[in-house]
C-alpha cells in the first residue's frame, strides 16, 4: 500500500507556478518548502514501509508538516 502524496505540487496544483517562483526568489519559502519535503518524505517512508517508530515521533512529524503546509499556503496567497 502506498502512502498518500502530500507534496506541495500535488496538494496545490493551481499554485504550481507560484511555488516554483517563490522557491527561487524567497529564501524563507525555499527553506520551509525543503523542510516540508523532507518531513513528508520521512512520513511517507514510515507509512509505506511500516518502519517502527514511536507514536510521539510520528505525530510530531505530522504536526510539523501541517504547520509548514499552513505557513507555505499563506505565503502562496
Amino acid at each position: 500500500m502506498s502512502a498518500p502524496n502530500h507534496s506541495l505540487y500535488h496538494d496545490f496544483p493551481e499554485h504550481r507556478d507560484r511555488i516554483q517562483q517563490l522557491k527561487l526568489s524567497d529564501e524563507d519559502f525555499a527553506r520551509m518548502a525543503t523542510e516540508y519535503h523532507q518531513i513528508d518524505h520521512s512520513i511517507r517512508g514510515l507509512e509505506s514501509r511500516g518502519v517502527p517508530t514511536s507514536t510521539d515521533n510520528f505525530e510530531q512529524l505530522k504536526r510539523r508538516r501541517l504547520q509548514l503546509k499552513d505557513r507555505l499556503f499563506q505565503m502562496l496567497q
